[in-house]
């Protein structure tokens, strides 16, 4: 009885993490979407470990579906173990900052969504009952997201931005999501005993959906979304044929053959038609991500480099840094700081070497093997049709997901269902489920019972480790968005007290790097400087230096860490400290051996020889850097400046005329021309080099360098 009502409870909580994670979030606070949305997914496995482990105390059986896919999912949880513990950077792969997509403890959480799917969906009734909660969640997300074409400020919920912003994640994923409601609702209208009324509802709501599809423009969903409907409508097709051979009453798949039109003729008029209803309401989407070359050239080189467990989880950045193809700094993204490759499974497979890419391999081989078997066999059996449900939805999501950076909440839905199929899949075969009993034997009940007391145990850590994680995200906040720099220290120093990352700690060293400015400035404009302020110079130079030196020490191959304090040393330099260049040198070279592709770093190192008097080791690095990117202007601005100061006006005025030939708008490299030519002393431009703050890009697919 005990247990009975224990996994009830476990089986709700799964229920609704499933539902509600979508529409899930923590309005009107300083936590983003997809933080919020961690939280309410780690508080809902643990909810449920816990309580399904208490069922196991009552009634002494462990029972698990005898499945193949759940067996290799567990291997791509022990390939990520291993390859964050061979990491060079361990703390990023195991949780990074925020439980980031990607990191061991994610792809954990993810794994036991799909367990315990697997494990309390049993039955039709509460798999239809799911599918009917999801299409219910999704027409409110699509309601509201319509809503916030004309009402983006007034609905933002205090953490959404502009008309994109939506509950899902990026543009492009919600355009993946209202596909995933559209098929959804076209097997329910097509294959399920539903009332009449309601399939009219649905398709009313389909139509709806695929609308906001066409607002969100993005090829890909048409391409993934079309291929999907069309096996849908193929396949009610060939179950008609076979209902007609035995003489029952069948009718054609109209609505499913309306879809298949509606989603070839936006695929094949994306550049024409699907400009027409964006323009109207204003709306521009404009993503950029590796292309999948670029994306398979970086997890080539991470390969040869560490074959057997790669890089890491959760360090494609790192990857891309290090190997990206010498052909991007071209393009408008050379110096683009990419979290992610051009689709979410392929950058989860750039980072764990062999053994990932080997377990992924064989994750999806055996759960589509298994979906095709159900769906061509299941439907005589209940829960049959619920099965090929979940497994179609779950496998347009894993396709989307290689093709795009579809973020946390569509990945994690992919898993859930892929979760949901496999449950019904066990339960529609004889001997589908293998049940251990450990209250037979008293050495079986005290293992079972230490493993069972150390899971409970386990989760309920976890748990609280997760939240003081997450309370430091709050300080984190408060501390970026802080008026006054002492108000930033205590907030930062607060965050860090919870939880120390690079993120963190790069943050730290820029407080204190920005009081150390305002310091030197309240200095030089005052005749004297008291002895007050000197300690204040120093105490402010030396816990930003010890912020980025401890960035470096928590995650030496990412070269923002070395960057931040190379910016330190070159700020010290500035008011006078000696051998503050030296080291500043040091710390951007590192940075460049991070980022061999990069010239800004070359540069950077440039500018600090000419700081230090040192004109030809100047010169050498904004050579390097013009041979990286011969349209650099940074690079013939410093390489003007050297030639100016040897005395070579000749050769400035031809440095400074091919920057103005790239930027022939800019005023001040006009005047910069002209002041050389009039043999004036010039005043060179600000460069990009000498604010050194790289863009950082989500990935996704509107471009692709």
């Amino acid at each position: 009885m005990h247990s009975n009502i224990l996994n009830k409870v476990s089986l709700l909580s799964i229920f609704f993490v499933i539902i509600l994670l979508p529409i899930f979030a923590l309005p009107f606070t300083s936590f983003s979407v997809e933080t919020s949305k961690g939280l309410f997914l780690v508080i809902g496995l643990i909810v449920s470990v816990i309580v399904w482990t208490m069922a196991r105390f009552a009634d002494g059986h462990i029972t698990v579906p005898r499945s193949i896919p759940l067996v290799a999912g567990a291997g791509v949880v022990v390939a990520y173990l291993l390859s964050a513990i061979f990491s060079d950077a361990s703390s990023i792969s195991f949780f990074g900052t925020m439980l980031d997509v990607g990191s061991f403890w994610y792809i954990l959480a993810v794994y036991l969504l799909f367990l315990l799917s697997a494990i309390v969906f049993r039955d039709s009734k509460s798999a239809r009952l799911l599918l009917f909660g999801i299409l219910l969640t999704g027409t409110i997300i699509l309601a509201f997201q319509a809503l916030r074409i004309f009402l983006p400020t007034q609905l933002s919920l205090g953490v959404l931005g502009d008309k994109t912003g939506n509950l899902i994640g990026s543009w492009n994923a919600f355009g993946i999501f209202a596909g995933m409601y559209v098929l959804a609702a076209l097997f329910i209208i097509e294959f399920l005993k539903v009332p009449k009324q309601l399939k009219i509802l649905l398709g009313v709501l389909s139509f709806f959906a695929m609308a906001l599809m066409a607002i969100v423009n993005f090829p890909l969903i048409w391409a993934i979304f079309g291929v999907f409907a069309l096996l849908i409508f193929v396949y009610k097709v060939s179950l008609n044929t076979n209902k007609r051979k035995e003489g029952e009453k069948i009718h054609f798949p109209v609505f499913a053959f309306v879809v298949v039109l509606l989603s070839l003729f936006f695929f094949m008029s994306s550049n024409f038609i699907g400009q027409i209803l964006p323009g109207k309401l204003g709306i521009s989407n404009t993503e950029v991500s590796p292309s999948l070359k670029s994306t398979a050239t970086v997890a080539k080189n991470i390969i040869r480099h560490d074959p057997v467990f790669g890089i890491g989880p959760n360090r494609f950045s790192e990857g891309w840094a290090r190997y990206k193809p010498a052909v991007i700094n071209a393009t408008p993204f050379w110096d683009v700081y990419f979290v992610g490759g051009s689709g979410l499974i392929p950058t989860f497979m750039a980072t764990t070497g062999i053994v990932g890419i080997l377990f992924w391999l064989l994750f999806f081989v055996t759960f589509i093997a298994a979906g095709i078997k159900s769906v061509f066999t299941g439907f005589k059996h209940a829960g049959g049709v619920e099965a090929a449900i979940f497994f179609f939805l779950a496998f347009y999501l894993f396709v989307a997901s290689f093709f795009y950076f579809v973020g946390s909440v569509l990945f994690i839905l992919a898993f859930a269902f892929a979760g949901i199929s496999i449950g019904l899949m066990a339960e529609s075969r004889e001997k589908g489920f293998l049940s251990v009993s450990f209250f037979d034997d008293h050495r079986k009940t005290f293992f079972f019972m230490v493993f069972l007391i150390c899971v409970m145990i386990a989760s309920a850590a976890a748990g609280f480790k997760y939240v003081e994680r997450f309370v430091s995200i709050s300080y984190f906040s408060k501390a970026i968005s802080a008026k006054t720099i002492p108000d930033a220290e205590t907030y930062i120093r607060k965050a860090l007290a919870l939880h120390s990352s690079d993120v963190y700690l790069r943050t730290y060293s820029q407080i204190y790097l920005t009081k150390l400015n305002s310091l030197a400035v309240k200095a030089n404009s005052s005749s004297s400087v008291s002895e007050a302020d000197k300690a204040a110079l120093q105490t402010a130079f030396n816990e930003a230096t010890v912020g980025a030196q401890a960035a470096v020490l928590y995650n030496p191959k990412n070269y923002l860490n070395n960057e931040t304090l190379g910016v330190v040393y070159q700020t010290a330099g500035l008011i006078g400290v000696k051998g503050a260049y030296d080291e500043a040198i040091k710390a951007y070279t590192q940075a460049s051996l991070l980022n061999p592709e990069n010239p800004r770093f070359h540069v950077l190192v440039s500018n600090m020889y000419i700081a230090s008097d040192k004109d030809k080791d100047a010169k050498v690095h904004a050579t390097k850097a013009l041979a990286l990117k011969p349209d650099y202007v940074d690079a013939l601005l410093t390489l003007s400046q050297i030639a100016k100061s040897e005395g070579n006006t000749t050769e400035a005025i031809s440095y400074a005329e091919r920057a103005l030939s790239i930027l022939p708008t800019n005023q001040d490299l006009v005047k910069y021309v002209n002041a050389l030519k009039n043999g004036s002393t010039p005043t060179p431009p600000p460069t990009t080099a000498t604010t050194p703050t790289p863009t950082t890009a989500t990935p996704n697919t509107s471009s692709k360098p």
